[in-house]
């Protein structure tokens, strides 16, 4: 059976740095989670707000579902160029501690004078064309990191499709021994309703032939299973297809396993017999670790 699942849970980070007059480490982190729809939140420093569009649209190019956090670091190396002392603040400053000395202050440590005098070349503020190259190329590093998500979302569905494959098998073996089993219902009920007539016999007057035959078919028409099971495994059959598309398809197995599910509970309520009513439950509960975890695909 082929499988081909994308998850909707995975996590990436690229990083890298921009060059220019205010030079700059970036990095991006990308990580989603289930949801119905496509839903893109962010989490961007002042100033990059212009990013948010064109970041929900490149998302929403590579993904169909899932609630994705996208959140973005930037550090200014501006900050790390070397201070500079201005000698004539220091100067000032000196001055200024040499007159307060007198009215009772402690006087002022030279560090912590030269710590007030330093000053910083300032980062010339960008102009529009300047911002346009920035987002342009912070944007590129957040494709990078979208790409990986998917990679790792791709690689978490590999996995994903190797259990619910399995799950569909054994859904499918249950069915076949379902249907074993429902053949023998009409002869065990006949039997067990012989036995009740000849449990009775002594109050009741006996029943003929034709009317315990007649009577045995009825039983058989109200817990006839073939159509049930006939939908299951058409069921199965309708998922391995879904499945071998390669497309996002949670959805639609989702609401296969509801169908999947009413018909094991019909089932079970049909069974006039103990094995087959524990067929019938274990139906049940593949069918429940089946939509658990196809609420993790995409």
């Amino acid at each position: 059976m082929t499988v081909i699942v994308t998850s909707m849970t995975g996590f990436a980070r690229a990083e890298g740095r921009l060059a220019g007059k205010t030079p700059m480490a970036w990095s991006w982190e990308a990580k989603s989670v289930n949801g119905k729809n496509l839903e893109v939140r962010m989490r961007t420093p002042h100033g990059f707000e212009g990013l948010e569009i064109p970041a929900k649209q490149a998302a929403a190019d590579l993904f169909a579902r899932g609630s994705l956090n996208l959140l973005l670091t930037v550090s200014s190396e501006t900050a790390s160029r070397e201070s500079v002392v201005d000698e004539a603040v220091l100067d000032g400053l000196i001055a200024l501690a040499a007159r307060k000395a007198g009215a009772g202050v402690a006087p002022a440590a030279l560090d912590g004078l030269m710590a007030l005098a330093q000053s910083r070349e300032a980062a010339a503020p960008l102009d529009a064309d300047a911002v346009t190259a920035r987002d342009a190329a912070l944007l590129v590093g957040l494709k990078s990191a979208l790409a990986a998500l998917a990679k790792a979302r791709r690689e978490e569905g590999a996995k994903l499709g190797v259990i619910v494959a399995d799950q569909i098998s054994t859904i499918e073996s249950l069915c076949a021994e379902a249907r074993t089993l429902a053949a023998l219902q009409p002869e065990a009920m006949k039997a067990r309703l012989l036995q009740q007539v000849q449990d009775l016999a002594k109050d009741v007057p006996a029943l003929s032939p034709d009317r315990l035959a007649q009577e045995t078919v009825m039983l058989a028409v109200k817990y006839d299973l073939r159509e049930e099971l006939d939908r299951l495994t058409a069921h199965v059959a309708q998922a391995r297809e879904i499945l071998a598309k390669g497309e996002p398809c949670g959805r639609r197995l989702d609401f296969l396993s509801q169908e999947f599910n009413r018909e094991a509970n019909t089932l079970c309520s049909k069974s006039s017999d103990l094995a087959l009513t524990r067929v019938g439950l274990g139906l049940k509960s593949v069918i429940d670790q089946f939509r658990e975890q196809i609420q993790n695909i995409e």
